[in-house]
């Protein structure tokens, strides 16, 4: 039996408070049962907080959304325990329409976009300086997942009406750990020739340029990279 079909067939272990589980959704449940190991304890009162797993003095966060929210969480309680976060992208992904009332499922397709894992820098922002923390590590998985949709619940006139129901784990690829500044350097490509600009780097790592500017701002903010001055209106920056 493989890890994706013990997810379907294995329940989370009973929850030390019983709270936190009411408005969870499938794909935070999913990864919660993927990530868990035994002895683990789930939706656990630490310090005045909900943790979603707690393993042994570690501390488990995950999170499918933005960042943002979490901000003044992690920073206490990294002051006293060592936190992990854990955050999904979908590296591949099929697409599921309902009907309008949602009783039943219109058709599924692949999506042609594909995820990167450059995209954690889309949240990061909200605390990149976390990551210079000894007690803090960030554990990007890399996943293939369902997104249903169904019609009449989006105001984005670009999906036409068609809003996210929710969102499904197929299964977890590939994992990849970030414990300190460096780890986050190391996805600038080795060929991105000093000094270079934020256009510069968004050809390099093949992503729009909004996504590079977010992944300049946290890279400076941890002293990854530096200016090196002017290129024109543009800074420049070199590593270290």
């Amino acid at each position: 039996m493989n890890r994706q079909d013990e997810l379907m067939t294995d329940e989370i272990p009973p929850t030390s408070k019983g709270v936190g589980l009411l408005n969870e959704k499938p794909l935070h449940a999913s990864l919660k049962a993927w990530y868990a190991q035994p002895g683990d304890r789930f939706e656990v009162d630490v310090d005045g907080s909900v943790i979603d797993i707690v393993r042994g003095e570690l501390l488990v966060e995950i999170q499918t959304r933005s960042f943002s929210a979490l901000r003044r969480k992690l920073e206490k309680l990294v002051v006293s325990h060592p936190v992990r976060l854990i955050f999904p992208i979908a590296v591949e992904k099929w697409v599921i329409r309902l009907s309008d009332d949602g009783a039943a499922q219109e058709g599924r397709r692949k999506s042609p976009k594909r995820g990167s894992i450059l995209e954690l820098f889309r949240e990061l922002v909200s605390f990149p300086h976390l990551i210079s923390h000894p007690n803090f590590s960030l554990e990007v998985l890399l996943i293939q997942e369902e997104e249903v949709r169904q019609q009449g619940l989006a105001r984005n006139w670009r999906r036409r009406g068609w809003g996210t129901v929710e969102r499904r784990l197929v299964q977890v690829v590939d994992r990849r750990l970030f414990t300190a500044p460096a780890d986050l350097a190391a996805l600038i490509p080795a060929s991105l020739e000093e000094p270079f600009t934020s256009a510069g780097l968004a050809v390099a790592i093949q992503q729009p340029r909004w996504l590079a500017q977010k992944m300049v701002y946290c890279l400076r903010s941890i002293g990854a990279i530096s200016e090196a001055g002017k290129q024109g209106r543009a800074t420049r920056y070199v590593r270290g």
